[in-house]
C-alpha cells in the first residue's frame, strides 16, 4: 500500500459530485457578470515570486530545478501569472479585463483545519477600472456565489477597509515606523494575543502609547474618529473611497452583508486599497473563507503598463466547512437517471435505449459486467438509480420493457417502440 502525501486530499466521487455542483453554482454567477474563464499552468518560473518577496519564500513553496536548469515552482497562488498574462497581451485585450478560474495551488505550510498543502480555488478579477464600482461588482459577486450555494447573511460576513486608511494613521506618528511591518501586525491581529500584537506595534517602530492609541482607533471602526486623528489628504480620500465603494455596494445589492472592520488588513504587500475578508458569522470555521482587494500596482510591477485591478479568491476548503455548518453543502452522493437492466441476449435493445435517453441529457448506466438480475438491481440501488428500465428477453417477446420507480418499487409494462419515444424523461408515472 502507498500512502497519500500529507496535505493532499483524495475525492471519491460522492464527495466530488457535491464538490462539482458548487464549483458550478460559483462559476455560473461568475459567467452571469461577464467574467470569461482563463486556463492557467500549473508550473511557473519561481522568479515571478522570488523577486517579490525574496529568497526565503522558496521554503513556503513547491520549487525545484527542472531539467532544462530552469528555477520553477508548482504556483502557489494565481495574482502573479494572471498579472504576467496581462502584461504580455495588454495591447490587444478589451478594458476592463474580467477573467475567472477554478483550479488547485500548491504551498508548503502546516496543514490546519481549511488549509491544505494543494488547495482549490475560484480565482475572479478585473483588471482596467480604477472606479468604486469596480470594487462592489466583485464584492456583489462574492455575495451573488455564496447566496447561490443557499448561505444567507446570517452565515457569513464581508469586513472591508482601506490599505491607505491605516498606512496614513501609521505616518502621522513617526517617521521611522515601518509601515508595511506594521500592518501586516494588524493582519495577524485575530489571531494574537493583545500582549502579543502590541509588541509587533513596537517592533515596526510605534511607542508603547502609540501602539495602545493606535489599536484603540482601529478597533473602533470609526471612520469619523480616524479622519480627525489623521488630518491628512491620504486618509480624507481613502476614507471616501471606502464609502463610495460602500455605496456603490448598496445599489449592487451587496452591502447587506458588509461591515467596516479597519483590522482587516490583507498581509500581502501588493494590495493598495480596498481590502476585504468573509468570515464565518458563528466562529465556527477558524480562519476567513476567503479575501481580497485592490492590487493597482502589481501590473506595472511586471513590466506592464499601469493597470487598476481588483480581485478575490474564494478558496473551496473554508467554503465548503461554512456551508457544511450552515447545513447547505451539497450531498455528498452520486446520482443516477437510469439504469438499463439487460436480462439475457438482450444488449443490442438496451444500448438503443441508452443512446436515446443519453441524446436527451440524462444519466445512464447499464450491465458491463455480466451480472445477474439481483446483483445489477443492487447496484442500481447503489448508484441512487431514479428509474431502472427492465429489457429482459420475455419482455421484448410481448414487445414491451418494465419500467421500475426505485423510490416506491411500483413498476409496468410499456411498449418496447414507446420508450422512450418523444418523452425527455420518462418515468414510471408516465405509463401509469
Amino acid at each position: 500500500m502507498y500512502d497519500r502525501i500529507k496535505g493532499f486530499r483524495d475525492f471519491y466521487p460522492g464527495e466530488m459530485a457535491a464538490r462539482r455542483a458548487a464549483i458550478d453554482t460559483i462559476e455560473e454567477r461568475a459567467r452571469s457578470y461577464g467574467f470569461r474563464e482563463i486556463g492557467t499552468p500549473a508550473l511557473e518560473r519561481a522568479e515571478l515570486w522570488t523577486d517579490k518577496s525574496g529568497d526565503d519564500i522558496v521554503d513556503e513553496l513547491y520549487a525545484f530545478e527542472d531539467q532544462g536548469g530552469r528555477h520553477v515552482t508548482l504556483t502557489p497562488e494565481l495574482t502573479p501569472t494572471v498579472a504576467r498574462m496581462v502584461v504580455a497581451k495588454q495591447q490587444e485585450l478589451s478594458k476592463p479585463i474580467k477573467w475567472f478560474s477554478t483550479r488547485p495551488f500548491w504551498r508548503y505550510e502546516q496543514v490546519q483545519q481549511g488549509r491544505q498543502r494543494e488547495f482549490y480555488q475560484t480565482n475572479v478579477d478585473i483588471f482596467g477600472s480604477s472606479e468604486p464600482e469596480a470594487d462592489a461588482e466583485i464584492l456583489a459577486w462574492a455575495a451573488d456565489a455564496l447566496t447561490g450555494l443557499g448561505l444567507s447573511g446570517d452565515h457569513f460576513e464581508f469586513r472591508i477597509s482601506h490599505r491607505d486608511i491605516l498606512g496614513g494613521v501609521l505616518e502621522t506618528y513617526d517617521a521611522d515606523v515601518d509601515v508595511d511591518d506594521a500592518i501586516r501586525a494588524v493582519d495577524k491581529s485575530d489571531k494574537l494575543e493583545t500582549a502579543e500584537y502590541h509588541d509587533l506595534l513596537v517592533d515596526a517602530g510605534l511607542e508603547d502609547d502609540q501602539a495602545a492609541e493606535f489599536d484603540d482607533l482601529v478597533a473602533s471602526g470609526d471612520l469619523e474618529a480616524v479622519e480627525e486623528f489623521a488630518d491628512t489628504e491620504r486618509v480624507t480620500d481613502a476614507v471616501e473611497n471606502l464609502q463610495r465603494v460602500l455605496e456603490a455596494a448598496e445599489d449592487f445589492g451587496a452591502r447587506e452583508y458588509c461591515t467596516i472592520s479597519l483590522e482587516t488588513a490583507r498581509g500581502l504587500d501588493y494590495y493598495t486599497g480596498v481590502v476585504f475578508e468573509c468570515f464565518d458569522s458563528a466562529g465556527e470555521v477558524s480562519r476567513s473563507i476567503f479575501g481580497g482587494g485592490r492590487y493597482d500596482d502589481l501590473i506595472e510591477s511586471f513590466g506592464g503598463q499601469p493597470t487598476p485591478a481588483v480581485g478575490v479568491a474564494p478558496g473551496h476548503a473554508t467554503l465548503s466547512l461554512l456551508c457544511q455548518r450552515a447545513g447547505v453543502w451539497p450531498d455528498e452522493e452520486v446520482t443516477t437517471d437510469y439504469y438499463v437492466l439487460q436480462i439475457g441476449d438482450t444488449r443490442s435493445e438496451a444500448a438503443r435505449i441508452c443512446r436515446e435517453l443519453r441524446e436527451r441529457g440524462q444519466v445512464v448506466e447499464t450491465d458491463v459486467a455480466g451480472r445477474s438480475f439481483g446483483a445489477q438491481l443492487n447496484y442500481a440501488d447503489s448508484i441512487n438509480a431514479e428509474t431502472v428500465v427492465i429489457v429482459g428477453e420475455q419482455d421484448l417477446a410481448n414487445d414491451e420493457v418494465t419500467i421500475k420507480d426505485m423510490e416506491t418499487g411500483d413498476q409496468t409494462q410499456v411498449a418496447v417502440d414507446e420508450f422512450p419515444g418523444d418523452r425527455e424523461r420518462p418515468t414510471f408515472d408516465d405509463f401509469d
